[in-house]
């Protein structure tokens, strides 16, 4: 059978720091706004918290072998800038950075690419007291100084870096929702500014690391809201492609095109951001690649009759979804990358997360049976082999998540990993969709 996937293709998995590392108070670690934030009562399902989680600092050699049996070819996880930094500026906590060393030495030991994201959502608590987080152009400053500091000390071992992991959660879900650390809710004025501030800090984020790293490549990993037409016409196409472009006009349009589209501006009006010209055009430089985190997506009709030219279906009521409600739209992983695609032609494209929770439970033989992500699997990577076969850039896929782990404001009830952990004697069991993914990265085709 012929191969859907090239040889080349990066097959990896993805997890961030708060959610497995652990460690909570090791080594000099400073704290974090996850660290206050899981302290409140009723914030967190079952008022659980992350101290321990799947303790990836003390088992990362294991974790490794478990990535390299998989055959994957990359590993995307993020640093804690309170474990490097522990007030998030001044001097390094050489303890914690020589963690990520030893991980990273050991990633390419056995023939693992490195792919780091600097910031997924675990801000140092000092900043956030200090200076009001992401509200503050000091926290912006100091992100670009530990990404100076940081990038220096690992150069020659990471050579793929994500600035940022999702500007919506971090705004909107930490900042305007209040579901997530550090758990506010803004009025939309300062909220739009604190979306602002991410698109600054990642351009001046990505700033810096074309002086310290030159040959490194830089992108985010960014869940827009992504939108496929009702039917592959082309009335719908458009319709689909300027809502994708519109909807996203705050994060990712942004950063593609350097500008606030008039539609997002006019419909905040006083509460849209302060900006300056030079702020766009550092927001907006050239990303090596563009990584989308793709779950799911909206069905698009082009419509005459409304004021924008289009119509959004809102998830069907009898749709099946997940604890915190992923859908099921394989087809938004074609769509996702095309639209994308044709909007803004990036030098290539990452799926920077993809995957599925569920309820696992390990059965009486000792084995997890996931057949159900076995389906989603082989349903979003047959949508994926689709872009590819028509020319889309497609170059990696990254599995959401390798190890079930701390599900944020859904606690440990949720499971998203190809490995089931035991949290209290931290055994890994590979899942049935492990095996799964094993054999597809092995032969490069969908079984």
């Amino acid at each position: 059978m012929k191969r859907k996937f090239p040889e080349s293709f990066i097959w990896a998995t993805g997890t961030s720091s708060y959610q497995v590392e652990g460690a909570a108070f090791a080594d000099g670690k400073g704290l974090s706004i996850w660290d206050e934030f899981v302290q409140r009562p009723g914030v967190i399902v079952d008022d659980q918290n992350a101290h321990v989680t799947c303790d990836q600092y003390h088992h990362y050699k294991e974790d490794v072998q478990l990535m390299k049996n998989l055959g994957l070819k990359g590993y995307r996880f993020s640093m804690c800038w309170s474990r490097v930094l522990p007030s998030g500026r001044g001097e390094i906590n050489h303890k914690g950075l020589d963690y990520y060393k030893n991980l990273c030495d050991e990633l390419l030991n056995n023939g693992i690419e490195p792919y780091m994201t600097f910031y997924h959502w675990d801000l140092p608590l000092a900043l956030q007291k200090d200076f009001g987080g992401w509200e503050s152009t000091q926290t912006i400053m100091y992100y670009g100084e530990y990404v100076d500091k940081i990038s220096n000390e690992l150069a020659g071992r990471v050579k793929n870096f994500f600035t940022f992991n999702e500007f919506l959660a971090c705004a909107d879900v930490g900042y305007g929702m209040g579901l997530i650390a550090p758990g506010l809710k803004l009025e939309a004025k300062r909220l739009n500014q604190v979306r602002h501030n991410l698109l600054v800090a990642h351009g001046t984020g990505l700033q810096v690391l074309r002086s310290t790293v030159p040959s490194a490549k830089v992108t985010i990993a960014e869940n827009p809201f992504f939108m496929m037409p009702v039917a592959d016409k082309t009335e719908h196409v458009e319709a689909a492609k300027k809502a994708f472009r519109e909807v996203n006009a705050h994060f990712l349009t942004a950063i593609m095109e350097g500008k606030y589209l008039d539609c997002y501006l006019e419909k905040e009006k006083w509460n849209a951001p302060q900006f300056t010209d030079d702020e766009m055009k550092l927001i907006s430089q050239p990303m090596d690649m563009l990584g989308l985190n793709l779950y799911y997506g909206k069905q698009v009709k082009a419509d005459p009759n409304s004021e924008n030219g289009y119509m959004i279906f809102e998830s069907h009521r009898d749709q099946p979804t997940g604890i915190a409600d992923f859908y099921f739209e394989p087809s938004s992983m074609y769509w996702g990358c095309r639209i994308a695609n044709e909007l803004w032609h990036p030098k290539e494209i990452l799926i920077s997360e993809n995957g599925m929770l569920a309820n696992d439970r390990i059965d009486a033989d000792g084995n997890v049976y996931d057949s159900y992500r076995i389906t989603h699997l082989r349903c979003y990577l047959g949508s994926l082999a689709r872009a590819l076969e028509e020319g889309i850039p497609v170059n990696g896929y990254f599995h959401w998540s390798l190890l079930d782990n701390f599900e944020w404001h859904h606690g440990y009830r949720p499971r998203f990993g190809l490995f089931h952990v035991n949290f209290q004697t931290q055994k890994r069991t590979p899942k049935l969709s492990a095996e799964w993914y094993q054999d597809t990265i092995k032969y490069g085709r969908i079984s």
